[in-house]
């Protein structure tokens, strides 16, 4: 059975999904929803993700949402080997605290700054949640220091997460330049993973359309 996926391709999480699929070589049924018309509250969606979020996947009687946990169950299930999402404790342990790091501080700290101008008619941005989103990114780029990818030298679903995260940022005016381990690895990623301009840089160009909102705010 096909694998469906519920996505916008504005959105980060969205795209660090495909990402992963692209990875692991996952063919996904994908269905478009539209959240700022507010399809994801139709009744045959809410009926399969009650929390009504995207991004959600279906893969026979698995619904699942929550992209971090999709990107480790395509990882675990469908990739041929064990190293996008690694079986070693202390390996994974790594993995998961970026994940957890870029939901809950580094993505976190953007929609902060940016989203409340872009989609919710705040008219200018706070300057003290730029300052936030700088300060987890410089943790970031300490974190990507001495290797080349987020766990060391191979990629792991650590690297489709945050770098569906930090494009965004990179086409929403965030000044990169000073987190030079950040934009070596930015740069690695766009040239070195499959399917990169595939799965996201459309929603990427889409998102950068938007974020405009934010230039001289």
């Amino acid at each position: 059975m096909p694998i469906d996926l519920y996505y916008m391709p504005l959105s980060p999480p969205c795209r660090s999904v495909l990402l992963t699929a692209k990875a692991v070589g996952v063919d996904l049924n994908l269905k478009l929803l539209d959240l700022m018309t507010k399809e994801q509250m139709k009744p045959d969606f809410v009926a399969i993700n009650p929390q009504h979020s995207v991004p959600t996947m279906v893969d026979g009687d698995l619904k699942l949402w929550e992209s971090r946990a999709i990107c480790t169950y395509l990882a675990s299930k469908y990739a041929k080997d064990d190293s996008l999402y690694p079986s070693d404790p202390k390996t994974r342990a790594l993995v998961d605290r970026l994940l957890y790091f870029d939901m809950g501080t580094l993505y976190q700290r953007y929609g902060e700054y940016a989203y409340p101008v872009m989609f919710f008619g705040q008219e200018k941005v706070d300057p003290t949640k730029l300052e936030k989103l700088h300060e987890a990114l410089g943790w970031l780029d300490g974190f990507l220091a001495g290797h080349d990818w987020a766990v060391g030298n191979s990629v792991t679903v650590a690297d489709f997460v945050l770098v569906a995260s930090v494009s965004t940022f990179e086409v929403s005016g965030i000044d990169l330049s000073k987190h030079r381990n950040v934009t070596a690895w930015l740069a690695r990623c766009k040239n070195g993973l499959r399917g990169y301009h595939e799965a996201n840089t459309p929603g990427v160009n889409d998102i950068a359309k938007i974020a405009k909102k934010l230039v001289g705010k």
